[in-house]
């Protein structure tokens, strides 16, 4: 059997990168002959298949013809006399059509080598154009390599915008944009994900609901950057430094969707985008069936960030409320996230990037100091029902207050 390590790990090795996964084609040999030595078949579209020790996935080498539009229209064709050259022309990018041998020797036909030095995403040939999964594998590759200093190739820059024109990505499924997202906000700098769809003319077709940020004035007094879209960027960027989790970072994107909507009578102001944006925000998670933990802390952030913003001023009822509406009662639940998303909001703003946050602090202290009321007399008393619930709220709002009255920040 004569196998090549190939993609993604070669791609990686050669930058000093940490190799995520490795993938292997395999050449001279049948679906039969792989099951015979023991590999294990796992592909749908194409013959893959896990090596009986190591799990790794060896996929034979292939050619594909295109046949009908978007990414599951191809006629795929697997032989013994598929050359390793063959196959590596239908990868997306040249730094993606890279193989080395057992003997660690490169193979490198496509120029690959070169494009990982210069730091460029390239694509290998027009068949590229074929696959619109691949507009969003290369916004994926710019949110995971553009702290290396990764710029896009202005010709696959324009094959994609060709792409978008001539209509790929409406074949695009809810799942896959999804999968795609899910991975980028994962990645160092989740923000090229989005800029690099903007470049193209992706991010409308696919994210209008952000796409629509851009253009939209805020108050320069407190929004230097003045853009709306550039500003969610930013505060995407700032999220990525606090945190990993990628809820917290798209709850960080969406927060402002509302702002979208403002009248054009009323800009720079917005007033109470946080609720005209959660239509906005509904169809978002729907159109693209984002998962309702995603969608909860989203929703959270989008309600409740400016509040937070100005917890300090707050009377000690709406405080309480607010952090009954988040859930920060319960046994479980998510206030760090969400402190961590309006923290990001407060920085994500040009200049504005080591702005303190003594918020979150104070409404973590106020939030405890409501939850360790002793609600006993309540539940022993004579109430019922509701009045139950409105007692137990009154002495939340006492405790909060009391609280209030004696805080002392931290920095002081």
């Amino acid at each position: 059997m004569q196998t090549f390590l190939v993609g993604g790990a070669v791609r990686d090795k050669l930058l000093n990168y940490p190799v995520r996964e490795y993938d292997w084609v395999v050449l001279g040999e049948t679906p039969e002959t792989m099951l015979e030595q023991g590999f294990q078949a796992v592909g749908k579209d194409f013959p893959v298949f896990l090596h009986p020790k190591t799990h790794d996935e060896y996929a034979l080498a292939r050619t594909e013809r295109k046949t009908s539009g978007g990414y599951k229209g191809f006629a795929i064709h697997t032989s013994p006399d598929v050359t390793l050259k063959e196959d590596l022309i239908r990868r997306d990018l040249t730094i993606n059509a890279i193989a080395m041998s057992d003997e660690g020797e490169i193979i490198d036909p496509y120029n690959g080598q070169d494009d990982l030095k210069n730091r460029i995403f390239r694509h290998v040939s027009p068949a590229f154009a074929e696959d619109p999964v691949r507009i969003l594998r290369v916004a994926r590759f710019a949110a995971r390599y553009a702290h290396l200093g990764f710029t896009l190739a202005e010709e696959t820059r324009q094959l994609m915008q060709q792409m978008v024109e001539a209509g790929e990505v409406e074949h695009l499924v809810a799942e896959r944009v999804w999968a795609e997202v899910h991975k980028a906000l994962t990645e160092q700098t989740p923000a090229a994900f989005f800029e690099t769809l903007k470049t193209c003319g992706a991010l409308e077709r696919i994210f209008p609901e952000i796409a629509n940020l851009f253009g939209v004035p805020q108050p320069e007094t407190y929004h230097p950057e003045i853009d709306t879209g550039i500003h969610c960027l930013l505060v995407l960027e700032q999220a990525a430094k606090l945190s990993d989790k990628p809820e917290v970072r798209l709850a960080a994107l969406l927060h402002d969707l509302g702002k979208a909507l403002s009248p054009a009578e009323m800009l720079p102001s917005h007033r109470g985008h946080e609720k005209t944006g959660i239509p906005l925000l509904e169809e978002f998670c729907k159109r693209l069936r984002v998962p309702n933990h995603f969608k909860a802390l989203a929703l959270q952030v989008m309600r409740h960030h400016t509040h937070s913003h100005k917890a300090l001023e707050l009377r000690p009822a709406t405080l309480c409320d607010m952090l009954a509406d988040l859930g920060a009662f319960k046994k479980t639940h998510h206030l760090d996230d969400f402190l961590l998303a309006c923290e990001a909001d407060c920085k994500g703003r040009t200049g504005k990037e080591n702005t303190p946050y003594p918020q979150a602090a104070y409404i973590t202290q106020a939030a405890k100091a409501a939850a360790n009321i002793d609600t006993s007399k309540v539940l022993q008393s004579e109430l019922r029902g509701a009045q139950i619930g409105e007692a137990i709220r009154r002495l939340r709002i006492e405790a909060i207050a009391k609280f209030k009255a004696t805080y002392i920040p931290e920095n002081t």
